[in-house]
């Protein structure tokens, strides 16, 4: 008799087991990408006169005629329709964009034939930037529902008298999936002039974008956010470490900081552009601590990449191994762009 209970506990702990087991492989999960590319000069071959764009016309320095836009257009959205497609053939759901000159361009880009079946919706607002480059935002419907978005100002201190410009900060909010997300899209001041000299002007970028992320988290601190971009600094200089609050240990966090998960590949040496033979990581994605709870219903973050593909970097000469460029000292190369995209994968259980 006791053998008989005995046999028919391991049996019921068995089924048990059994039955667990198989619950959890039926598990079923979503997986979305979120990104951002710095695709180097995308301008039309249209003289604007509100902007700076004299080079990238046919009769200009660059002789950036219609062959060369269409040839570029061409490969960006290869390179866009590859990232993120080894876990989701979905591809990107959410990507920032930097250095277009308007929305003709990204509507153009968007359209072509290897992206034109995700129906990539676009948001973007003119900048006053010097240059005539603004950044912008490209969204997937399926996982994306738009609610709002604003330009955020950047003002510059004024130099010998005149005023000088930067991109705005892209400023987009909307239901990821049901969920509320603020994403952030920045292209901070360039290190023209050299980094210390420099510094205080991309230090006043990250303030603008601190300040609303602020704003919101007072409001939720649960709210998930994305801020990212090309930051010119890498994730260890202070507009990012210190004014953005970003740090990259996510067990060291306090309250309202954001978690960097590209500070670990900096410390690692990988980067995102390449110059005078050294590495920097300026493309970055940043997000609140709200992404991290694993045990959320909603979206969690997985993992973060950069997309360092050999067919993205310059296979021979003097810049052999940095990103391959579009134009080299006013030379056509047939690259892409002088800096890799950058990407994190979030994941929710699908119930």
């Amino acid at each position: 008799m006791r053998h008989y209970f005995v046999s028919r506990l391991l049996l019921v702990l068995f089924l048990s087991v059994l039955f667990i087991t198989a619950e959890a492989q039926e598990k079923k999960y979503k997986v979305a990408a979120i990104g951002f590319y710095n695709i180097e000069n995308l301008y039309d071959t249209i003289d604007d006169p509100n902007k700076n764009d004299e080079e990238f016309l046919p009769s200009g320095a660059n002789l950036y005629t219609g062959a060369v836009y269409q040839d570029k257009l061409t490969k960006l959205s290869g390179v866009i329709a590859g990232l993120a497609t080894d876990v989701t053939p979905d591809g990107v759901a959410i990507l920032g964009l930097g250095e277009v000159e308007n929305s003709a361009v990204i509507e153009d880009l968007v359209s072509q034939p290897l992206l034109a079946k995700r129906g990539y919706k676009v948001v973007h607002h003119n900048s006053p930037d010097v240059r005539g480059v603004d950044v912008a935002l490209i969204y997937q419907p399926k996982y994306f529902k738009l609610l709002g978005s604003k330009p955020l100002y950047v003002e510059l201190p004024v130099t010998d008298g005149d005023t000088s410009y930067t991109r705005d900060i892209l400023w987009v909010w909307g239901m990821l999936d049901g969920e509320l997300v603020n994403v952030f899209v920045n292209h901070w001041p360039s290190r023209r002039g050299g980094e210390a000299a420099s510094a205080p002007r991309r230090d006043l970028a990250a303030g603008v974008c601190r300040k609303v992320i602020d704003s919101l988290l007072v409001a939720d601190p649960s709210a998930k956010i994305v801020t990212m971009g090309d930051l010119n600094d890498d994730p260890t200089n202070n507009s990012v470490n210190n004014v953005l609050k970003a740090k990259g240990k996510i067990e060291k966090l306090q309250p309202g900081e954001l978690y960097n998960p590209y500070y670990a590949f900096y410390k690692k040496g990988l980067g995102t552009l390449a110059w005078n033979d050294s590495w920097n990581l300026f493309d970055q994605v940043i997000i609140s601590q709200a992404w991290l709870n694993k045990e959320q219903s909603g979206y969690s973050f997985m993992r973060n990449e950069v997309y360092n593909k050999p067919f993205l970097t310059q296979q021979d000469g003097n810049f052999k191994g940095y990103p391959h460029r579009t134009y080299v000292g006013g030379v056509y190369q047939g690259g892409y762009s002088d800096h890799f995209p950058v990407y994190i994968f979030v994941v929710k259980e699908v119930k």
